[in-house]
């Protein structure tokens, strides 16, 4: 398993931690999710042999958000 953290900008309010969470979480490969809104950062725990980390910025950047 792998640990990452990812500066998102344009999430301000629970949905949008919801929208992140949710749709990270159900990417195949994904064990965690947590955003930390205050702080524009999400942390996700996956399998890279399972899941690539391009695709989880994609996925997020899909929501509406920008991953830096």
């Amino acid at each position: 398993m792998e640990n990452i953290t990812l500066n998102v900008k344009g999430m301000s309010c629970q949905h949008c931690v919801k929208a992140v969470e949710g749709s990270v979480g159900q990417l195949q490969g994904v064990k965690k999710v947590s955003v930390k809104l205050d702080k524009g950062l999400v942390d996700v725990e996956f399998d890279p042999t399972i899941m690539s980390l391009e695709t989880i910025k994609e996925t997020i950047d899909d929501q509406g958000y920008d991953v830096e």
